[in-house]
């Protein structure tokens, strides 16, 4: 699978979920342009998404953690343009112990439908609700 592959399966899911999505919605502020693999909305809550297509070679936890830091300030950035609180969301397609980051919501593909599937439980526990 390619990378534009995942992001198009990512907001297929989301879409099966009920969510209206923006794909690739490229936004440009004071701090420059910024693009959001995919924006999520449903019922007032809003889930920016960044899809990480990383193979199992070059896969450290260590370049995930930086790119969650990096996608909550895009997510900042987008909140503050838009006036809607956005959730930063990485899906990686890669499964890591590592759920949450900064401010940062990580899933591993195969739990994304999962995850919407509870969306509220998982956004109590990392304190969005």
């Amino acid at each position: 699978m390619r990378w534009q592959e995942f992001e198009g399966e990512v907001r297929r899911i989301c879409e099966a979920h009920d969510f209206s999505t923006k794909f690739r919605f490229v936004f440009k502020d004071e701090e420059g342009r910024a693009e959001i693999d995919v924006v999520a909305e449903r019922y007032g809550i809003v889930l920016c998404f960044d899809a990480k297509l990383y193979s199992a070679s070059r896969y450290r936890a260590s370049q995930l953690r930086r790119e969650a830091e990096k996608h909550r300030r895009r997510c900042e950035r987008f909140s503050a343009l838009t006036g809607k609180r956005a959730i930063p969301v990485v899906v990686s397609l890669i499964d890591d112990s590592l759920r949450f980051h900064s401010g940062c919501i990580i899933v591993p593909y195969h739990s994304l439908n999962e995850f919407l599937t509870n969306l509220h439980f998982y956004l109590a526990e990392f304190g969005f609700l």
